[in-house]
């Protein structure tokens, strides 16, 4: 298995109630349900303040790495990262376990 980790940072002066930042949390709460590969999925917006934190998170999981490239691929995740490119950066790990 591998776990497919993802972190996202709003860019300066975003905030999660602008429309579209709702709708691209919408899309990405949605995935789950959309692409067969993930055999675990969930995601969230942070509830701590600390300085150090990251805005919005993803947890995943897939089989192995064809799973991941096949996930990565697929549409409905291309068409949610296009809209978060729009207001925030994020960082990754992907780790088997």
């Amino acid at each position: 298995m591998i776990r497919h980790l993802v972190l996202f940072k709003l860019n300066e002066g975003v905030s999660r109630d602008e429309p579209r930042v709702v709708a691209g949390a919408q899309a990405f709460a949605e995935l789950g349900g959309k692409i067969p590969e993930l055999e675990y999925w969930e995601c969230g917006w942070n509830i701590s303040d600390r300085p150090i934190a990251h805005d919005f998170a993803i947890n995943s999981a897939v089989a192995d790495a064809d799973a991941l490239t096949r996930y990565l691929e697929h549409p409905d995740h291309q068409a949610g990262v296009g809209q978060w490119r729009e207001f925030a950066t994020w960082v990754i790990a992907d780790y088997e376990f």
